[in-house]
C-alpha cells in the first residue's frame, strides 16, 4: 500500500509566487531557459537551470553549474523570500488550462515504495540525466520540482480535496503560458485523513518525472551512506510529488518528425507502407481513433491504418509501437529513437502545425501525428512491469518548479 507523508514546504511569498515559479527544468533547453528568465531575477530557472547565467558553451554538468545553483538558491531564499513552513502539511494543487482542470495532492512519497515498485514506472531513464539531478538534489539538499504521480481515484480522497478548496488559497495565479496554478494548504485533520486513505491505495504510477524519481532514490543512497546515524525517517527517504486521480488527467500525443526517407523516393516510401497498412488519401491531420496514424508528406496529409495489431501485447498494441516497428524501423531504418539523429519529437501541445512547418521548410521529410496513449494503456504497461516506447506520452498541463520545495 502507498505511504505518503506531510512535509514542511519551502515556498515563496504569495505575491512573488508567479515570478518565482518556473516551467520544469527538462522541458526547455538553455537558450529557452535564458529567454524565460530574462529580466526576472526571481525565476526559479536560475536554480534549476543555472547554466543560463554562464557562458554559452559551458558543459551543463560542470562543477561551476552546480555551484551556481547553490549560490542562486541561497540568494532566492533571501530575495523572494522563500520560507519554510512551521509544521508539516499536505497541499492541494489545481492546474487549469482552458476548459481542462485537474486537482492533485502535494505530498512526500516513500522512496521505499519507489524501490519496491509500489510506485510503478513506464519509462527508462538515462544515466547522464540521473547523474545531473542526483547531483543537483545533493548540492541543494532539496527537491525543487515535484514528480507527477497518478492513482485510481477514490471518492473519499476526492471529498477531502474538494473540502480543502473551500479555504483561502496560498497561491492563485496564471502563468505566461495561460495555465492557472492554485494551491491550498490542507488542515491538520484533512492531512491525517488523506494519509490514512492512501494507506488503502495499492499502487501509484509515475505519469511524468521518471528522472526526478530515480535521482531522488540515488540521492537517498548517497546521503544514507554519509549519515552514520541513519534511521530511515530522514527527509531524504521521501520525495516530492503531486498525486492526481487518473480520471482527471489529460494525455496529449507525442508526435514524430523524420529528417529523411532512408534513400527512398516519396513514391517508394508509400509503396513500402502498403505491405502493412491501408493507405488513405486524403487523410486527416490528426487521428480520429486509436489505430490510425496520420502522416504529413509532400505538402499533404495521409492516414495509414495497420492491417494487423497484436492486441494481446500491451506494448505492441500501442500506436507508437506500430509506427516504430512497421515504419520507422523496417522501412526507414531508425532502430533506436533515443540515439538516432534522424528523428525528432514534437509534444502534442505544439499541435500538428509544428509538423507541417518543419516539412514545408525542408527541415523534415515527413511528420507523424499519433492518437494519444490512454491512462488505461499506461497503467496496463506499468502493471505488466514493462516499459513504454520512448516519448510515448505528453502530459499537459505541467506542474511548475519552485512553488513547493522539499528540503532533504
Amino acid at each position: 500500500m502507498a505511504t505518503i507523508r506531510p512535509f514542511r514546504a519551502l515556498l515563496p511569498r504569495p505575491d512573488q509566487a508567479a515570478q518565482v515559479s518556473a516551467v520544469p527544468y527538462d522541458v526547455v533547453n538553455t537558450a529557452e531557459a535564458r529567454a524565460l528568465a530574462a529580466n526576472n531575477p526571481l525565476s526559479f530557472l536560475r536554480v534549476s537551470r543555472p547554466e543560463l547565467e554562464l557562458v554559452d558553451d559551458i558543459n551543463p554538468y560542470a562543477d561551476a553549474v552546480y555551484e551556481r545553483a547553490v549560490t542562486n538558491f541561497e540568494k532566492l531564499k533571501t530575495a523572494a523570500p522563500l520560507v519554510v513552513e512551521e509544521t508539516p502539511s499536505l497541499y492541494v494543487y489545481r492546474l487549469q488550462m482552458g476548459k481542462h482542470a485537474q486537482t492533485g495532492i502535494a505530498a512526500c512519497c516513500a522512496l521505499d515504495d519507489y524501490d519496491n515498485d509500489t510506485i510503478r514506472k513506464h519509462e527508462r531513464t538515462r544515466k547522464d540525466k540521473e547523474d545531473d539531478r542526483t547531483r543537483h538534489m545533493i548540492s541543494l539538499r532539496a527537491q525543487t520540482g515535484p514528480v507527477f504521480l497518478t492513482y485510481r481515484g477514490r471518492d473519499d480522497l476526492n471529498r477531502l480535496v474538494d473540502d480543502s478548496k473551500e479555504a483561502n488559497a496560498l497561491f492563485d495565479f496564471t502563468a505566461p503560458d495561460g495555465v492557472k496554478h492554485t494551491i491550498w494548504r490542507m488542515t491538520d485533520a484533512a492531512t491525517q485523513a488523506v494519509v490514512q486513505a492512501f494507506g488503502a491505495v495499492p499502487l501509484l504510477y509515475i505519469a511524468d518525472g521518471h528522472h526526478r524519481a530515480a535521482s531522488a532514490s540515488r540521492a537517498r543512497a548517497t546521503l544514507r551512506e554519509q549519515n552514520p546515524h541513519h534511521s530511515g525517517d530522514e527527509e531524504y527517504n521521501y520525495f516530492l510529488t503531486v498525486l492526481f486521480p487518473a480520471e482527471q488527467l489529460q494525455i496529449l500525443p507525442y508526435n514524430r518528425l523524420v529528417k529523411d526517407l532512408h534513400g527512398l523516393s516519396e513514391g517508394q516510401f508509400l509503396d513500402a507502407l502498403v505491405k502493412d497498412f491501408v493507405v488513405i488519401e486524403p487523410g486527416y491531420n490528426r487521428p480520429v481513433h486509436k489505430g490510425e496514424i496520420c502522416m504529413y508528406i509532400g505538402a499533404r496529409w495521409i492516414t495509414i491504418r495497420p492491417e494487423v495489431v497484436d492486441k494481446d501485447d500491451p506494448i505492441r498494441a500501442l500506436d507508437v509501437s506500430v509506427l516504430q516497428e512497421y515504419v520507422l524501423d523496417s522501412v526507414l531504418g531508425i532502430k533506436d529513437v533515443r540515439t538516432d539523429k534522424r528523428i525528432d519529437f514534437v509534444g502534442g501541445i505544439r499541435g500538428t502545425e509544428a509538423l507541417e512547418k518543419a516539412v514545408n521548410e525542408g527541415r523534415a521529410a515527413a511528420g507523424f501525428s499519433l492518437y494519444p496513449v490512454s491512462l488505461d494503456e499506461l497503467i496496463a504497461v506499468s502493471d505488466a512491469n514493462q516499459i513504454m516506447p520512448p516519448k510515448s506520452t505528453w502530459f499537459e498541463p505541467k506542474l511548475r518548479d519552485g512553488l513547493l520545495s522539499h528540503l532533504i
